[in-house]
């Protein structure tokens, strides 16, 4: 497995636990160290992803309910919603990660560690939410807020 979807499994993980106990991010991280250590420049990028995902996540959740209509929030696994979330923020937000690589990244994601039906879900809200990028951006650079 390449270091950086390495790094995005880590960062999933962590993000997943800390949506269902709200245990602090980087003691999460510490305690998956602990079970299995990883390279210094995986581990920078996970904890960049999880430190950029987290304080924005509320607001991610409203544009994925905005693009996944059918599905409403409190229905889509945590595990789904965060595959989402750290592509949206990669590709819309920190723009560190080319649309197509993100979505290729978080369909993979979703095969390791989604249902069977994650990959598609995830790929079609992804698709839905890559015509959007300029809009999503903006929302995340306004000022005002």
């Amino acid at each position: 497995m390449k270091p950086r979807t390495e790094a995005r499994g880590l960062a999933l993980q962590i993000l997943y636990e800390y949506d269902l106990s709200r245990h602090p991010a980087g003691e999460i991280l510490m305690n998956r160290l602990q079970e299995d250590p990883k390279d210094e420049g995986l581990i920078d990028f996970a904890r960049q992803i999880t430190n950029g995902v987290i304080p924005i996540s509320q607001k991610l959740d409203i544009i994925i309910a905005e693009h996944a209509p059918e599905w409403p929030l409190d229905q889509i696994s945590s595990i789904d919603k965060n595959i989402i979330r750290i592509a949206l923020w990669e590709f819309a937000v920190s723009k560190i990660t080319p649309v197509k690589v993100a979505i290729n990244e978080a369909v993979e994601l979703a095969k390791v560690y989604g249902s069977d039906s994650s990959p598609r879900f995830v790929n079609g809200v992804l698709g839905s939410l890559s015509t959007q990028v300029a809009q999503i951006t903006a929302l995340f650079s306004d000022p005002s807020e």
